[in-house]
């Protein structure tokens, strides 16, 4: 049985996940406007993870006998001024999703809840992988994405990305 705390944690959780959805979709419609549609690619695949996640910690918590309460997200409001700064506020978007997974996860200690802890340890690793791939794009970027021919490479790279379910079970 999950704690009343830990639910209220996995409900934020839930609808920080499709807000994290709402930014990447953002960061999307600007890139694909920018015609930078390898950018665009990586923020739209992105967002569908982000779904995902949101999903899984629904299921997860009905799966628990516990209800999911979806609260009103609020659209992105970000104006950016150059091709680098949706990434820079991917990145940081990331350390605060890794903030909040932390937060459950000390809370799901405190109460010796083994089973969320579990759960947990995948979207902990997860997060290591988000965080360093956001940062790779901003240091090639920071290498290269002045340059017109790199940045076109650089695009190029990131349009190959596929879509890939996550391979949690619960």
């Amino acid at each position: 049985m999950l704690s009343e705390k830990v639910v209220g944690l996995l409900n934020e959780q839930v609808n920080f996940e499709w807000y994290s959805a709402y930014i990447y979709l953002d960061i999307y419609t600007y890139y694909e406007d920018k015609n930078l549609n390898g950018f665009g690619n990586w923020f739209n695949i992105q967002a569908q993870e982000e779904r995902d996640h949101a999903m899984l910690f629904m299921k997860y918590i009905m799966n628990n006998g516990e209800k999911v309460k979806l609260t009103t997200i609020e659209g992105p409001t970000a104006d950016y001024k150059d091709f680098r700064e949706p990434v820079v506020d991917a990145f940081n978007h990331e350390k605060e999703v890794t903030r909040k997974i932390n937060e459950i996860y000390a809370a799901a200690y405190e109460e010796k809840d083994f089973r969320t802890m579990q759960f947990l340890d995948w979207f902990v690793k997860e997060q290591g992988e988000e965080e360093k791939n956001t940062e790779d794009i901003i240091k090639r970027y920071d290498l290269f994405g002045q340059d017109a021919k790199s940045l076109y490479m650089l695009d190029a790279e990131l349009a190959a990305r596929v879509y890939a379910a996550p391979s949690l079970v619960l």
